[in-house]
C-alpha cells in the first residue's frame, strides 16, 4: 500500500483480499440471501438496516450466534414514544452466557500491570473462576435484580466479577479507584448495592495508591453493602479493615468444577448501571438492558470492527468509562482481550505501543487526546516497533483531528484501519463507527452505525448533509437506556434527550454527515460558542491551537460580555515556552487563517492545568460556570477539581 499524501482525500482503503474476508461482507451476503436483495454499497445496507429494523436486528442475532432460551413473540413494538419501544418481547437470554460461550485453552484474557507483571487466563479458566464467584454471590443472597458494585482497577477479576453478577441476573455497576469518596457514594449510594468488590491498592505513574481507607468511608456511608470483597492486587502487609474480606477467603468453600448456571432474563432486563459525568449535580444513573447491550456490542465489534476469534483487542480505559463495558464484550466474539492498568505514559510514551508489539494486538483502542499527546512527544513507533499484527486503531473520547489521522499513517502504521468512533455513556455504544470495508478519510468517522437512524438536524429541524447541526436519532434502537434509576415517569430521561425535539433523541453533539457518508464531530453542542449569533464548535478551535508546537493542550469557553458572547481560550504551554505577545498573536493568526474571524478568541490566557473528568474528558461547562461565578455542584466528578481555582476571579476577564 502506498503512503498517503496530504492531497489524497482517501488515506487508507481495504484491499480486495481484505474486503472479501471481513465479517461485514459475510453478514451482507447473508442478508442478501435471506431477503433476495443486492446491496451495491454501504449506504444501501445502512438504509435497509434502519427501514427494516426488526429484520436487521434479528439478522444480528442469527449471524453473531446469540444464545437465547425463549423465543420472542414480537421482534419490535414501536408505535409510541421511542422510550417505550419493546425489543424482542418474550425473548429470554443471559448476557454472561453469551460472553462465556467460547470454551477451551485459547487465551481469553491477557493482563499486564504497570510494573510489567503478565497474567494469562484461558476461556476455561475464566469460566471456572466465574463459577466460584457465582456460587458465593448466591450464598450471600444476591439474586435477580440485585446490584453488585465494583470499585476496581482494570483487572481480570473485575471482568470475572461482572460476569458472575450478570450470570445470575443481578446488575453490575463500576467505577475506577481514582474516584473520590463522594464521587463513589454519589453513584453507588443511589443504587444500593449488596456487594462491593474492590482492590487493596493500584499502581499509577510508578506509585502505589491505597484503596482501603476510602473503602472504609464508603462502607460507612452506604448501608446497603453487606459484604466488601477485596482483591489483593498489590502485595502488602497491611491487614484488611474489619468490614472487608479477601477474595481468596471469600471463595474458600466454592467449587470451580461446579457447572455454571445462567439465569434466563427478559431481553429488557437491567444489565449495567452507568453514570452521567455529574459535573452539574448528582450523577444520573443510566440503566442499560441485557439484550440491547449484547446485540449492539456484538454488532459493533464483529461487523464494524471485524473482531473475531484469534484476534486480540486492547482498549485503554478505566472501569469508570463505558469503553470498559464495550471492551468486555470482546469475549463474546471469541477474540482475546488484553488488559492494562496504569499510566499510558509510564515509564514513557511508548508504553502502549510496547503492549501492541509484545502481545501481538490486532485491535488497539485509545483516546484522541492520547494520540495527540504521543505525537507532540515525538514518538514514531513505525521506526521503533514491530506492529505487523495491528489491523485497526479505535479512537474516541473527543473528536480526532485530521492532524492525528495524518500522524497515525505517517508515524505509526500505513496499513491500518483508523476507526474514529462516537457514542457515549448514554447508549453504552456508538452512533458513528469504523468500518473495515470502507476507506478512511482524514478527519472523518467512517460511517453511521448499522441499525441506527442517525440524522444531523439544522435549526429548522430538517435533516442536512454537508452542514453542521445537531446529532440526533429519530427511531428507537436496542441500546437505548431502559430507564434512569428512581425516575419512574421518565422525567429525567426525557429531559436529558427529548427536550429539544419531540420524540427524537438529541445527543447534544454538534456534527456533520459528509458527502462520503461519514461524520465529523465538532464537539458538544451544549458548549457550542455563539459569538455574534454564529455557532462555532469548540473542536474547530482546538484543531488549530493544539497543532502549534508551543501548546500542550487547551480549553475554550464562551464568556457573556456586552450582551453577546466572547471567546476565551486557555492554553497549557509546552515546557520552555511562555505566553508572550508574539505567541498570542501567532495563536490568533493561526485560528483566523484556518477558520474565520469569529473563531478568534478575545482573550488567550495561560493556565498550568485543565480540569477533566475521571475518564479524561475536558469539562468546558465547569470552566464556563467558574468564570461566570457560578457554583460547581459536584467537583468530585473531576479528576483534578483543584484546577478550577485557576479560572476563578481572573482579572483579565473583567475588562
Amino acid at each position: 500500500m502506498q503512503s498517503p499524501t496530504m492531497s489524497d482525500p482517501i488515506i487508507w482503503q481495504p484491499t480486495t483480499e481484505q474486503l472479501a474476508g471481513t465479517q461485514l461482507t459475510q453478514f451482507t451476503q447473508m442478508l442478501e440471501n435471506q431477503h433476495g436483495l443486492t446491496f451495491n454499497n454501504y449506504a444501501e445496507l445502512h438504509n435497509f438496516s434502519v427501514t427494516n429494523r426488526a429484520a436487521f436486528w434479528r439478522a444480528v442475532i442469527d449471524f453473531c450466534g446469540v444464545i437465547y432460551h425463549q423465543e420472542a413473540t414480537t421482534d419490535l413494538l414501536d408505535d409510541g414514544h421511542m422510550i417505550d419501544a419493546e425489543w424482542f418481547k418474550g425473548m429470554t437470554l443471559n448476557f454472561a452466557e453469551n460472553l462465556l460461550r467460547h470454551v477451551g485453552d485459547d487465551e481469553a484474557i491477557i493482563f499486564e500491570s504497570e510494573s510489567g507483571e503478565v497474567q494469562s487466563y484461558s476461556f476455561n479458566q475464566i469460566r471456572r473462576q466465574v463459577a466460584q464467584v457465582q456460587q458465593q454471590l448466591k450464598n450471600c443472597g444476591v439474586g435477580v435484580g440485585d446490584r453488585v458494585a465494583g470499585f476496581m482497577p482494570n483487572l481480570p477479576e473485575t471482568i470475572i466479577c461482572m460476569l458472575a453478577t450478570t450470570s445470575i441476573g443481578a446488575v453490575w455497576s463500576s467505577t475506577s479507584p481514582d474516584f473520590g469518596i463522594n464521587g463513589v457514594v454519589d453513584r453507588f449510594g443511589q443504587i444500593e448495592p449488596k456487594i462491593l468488590f474492590t482492590a487493596n491498592a493500584y499502581e499509577y505513574n510508578g506509585k502505589t495508591h491505597d484503596c482501603l481507607a476510602k473503602v472504609e468511608q464508603i462502607n460507612a456511608q452506604i448501608s446497603s453493602i453487606e459484604h466488601t470483597v477485596v482483591i489483593e492486587f498489590i502485595e502488602s502487609e497491611q491487614s484488611l479493615p474489619p468490614s472487608c474480606v479477601s477474595l481468596s477467603e471469600w471463595l474458600v468453600d466454592t467449587d470451580p468444577d461446579r457447572n455454571l448456571i445462567f439465569e434466563p432474563v427478559p431481553f429488557d432486563h437491567p444489565l449495567y448501571i452507568l453514570y452521567s459525568s455529574g459535573t452539574t449535580g448528582k450523577p444520573k444513573c443510566i440503566v442499560h438492558r441485557s439484550g440491547g447491550i449484547l446485540l449492539q456490542h456484538l454488532k459493533e465489534l464483529m461487523l464494524h470492527g471485524n473482531v473475531a476469534e484469534h484476534k486480540r483487542l486492547f482498549y485503554f480505559t478505566t472501569c469508570g468509562w463505558m469503553m470498559w463495558n464495550w471492551m468486555a464484550s470482546t469475549l463474546g466474539t471469541g477474540a482475546s482481550l488484553v488488559l492494562f492498568d496504569g499510566s499510558p505514559f509510564y515509564p514513557d510514551g511508548n508504553r502502549l505501543f510496547d503492549l501492541v508489539e509484545k502481545h501481538k494486538i490486532t485491535h488497539f483502542g485509545t483516546s484522541a487526546k492520547w494520540i495527540s499527546a504521543v505525537e507532540k512527544a515525538g514518538i514514531k513507533p513505525s521506526n521503533t516497533h514491530q506492529l505487523d499484527d495491528l489491523e485497526t486503531i479505535f479512537s474516541t473520547g473527543s473528536p480526532l483531528q485530521p492532524e492525528s489521522f495524518e500522524y497515525i499513517y505517517r508515524d505509526v502504521k500505513q496499513d491500518v484501519c483508523l476507526s474514529s468512533i462516537s457514542g457515549g455513556t448514554d447508549i453504552c455504544s456508538c452512533f458513528a463507527l469504523g468500518n473495515a470495508n470502507l476507506p478512511v478519510y482524514s478527519g472523518q468517522l467512517q460511517c453511521l452505525g448499522l441499525g441506527m437512524s442517525v440524522k444531523v438536524l439544522d435549526d429548522s429541524k430538517q435533516a442536512v448533509i454537508g452542514t453542521p447541526g445537531e446529532l440526533a436519532c429519530d427511531a428507537a434502537f436496542p441500546s437505548m437506556p431502559i430507564y434512569f434509576w428512581q425516575d419512574p415517569e421518565h422525567e429525567k430521561y426525557k429531559a436529558a434527550y427529548f427536550d429539544k425535539y419531540d420524540n427524537i433523541w438529541c445527543h447534544s453533539d454538534r456534527a456533520e454527515i459528509t458527502a462520503e457518508g461519514g461524520m465529523i464531530i465538532y464537539g458538544r453542542s451544549d458548549t457550542t460558542l455563539n459569538p455574534g449569533g454564529v455557532r462555532i464548535g469548540t473542536a474547530e478551535i482546538y484543531r488549530q491551537v493544539e497543532a502549534l508546537p508551543e501548546i500542550t493542550e487547551s480549553i475554550v469557553v464562551g464568556q457573556e460580555w456586552d450582551d453577546d458572547t466572547r471567546v476565551i481560550l486557555f492554553v497549557v504551554l509546552q515546557q520552555g515556552h511562555e505566553l508572550d505577545d508574539a505567541l498570542v498573536q501567532k495563536i490568533k493568526t493561526t485560528i483566523r487563517q484556518n477558520t474565520t474571524p469569529r473563531h478568534v478568541p478575545a482573550k488567550v490566557l495561560s493556565v498550568s492545568e485543565i480540569p477533566k473528568t475521571i475518564s479524561g474528558k475536558i469539562v468546558e461547562v465547569a470552566v464556563r460556570d467558574v468564570i461566570h461565578g457560578k457554583r460547581i455542584a459536584n467537583t468530585d466528578a473531576l479528576a483534578n477539581p483543584e484546577s478550577l481555582k485557576l479560572y476563578k476571579d481572573l482579572p483579565e476577564l473583567k475588562h
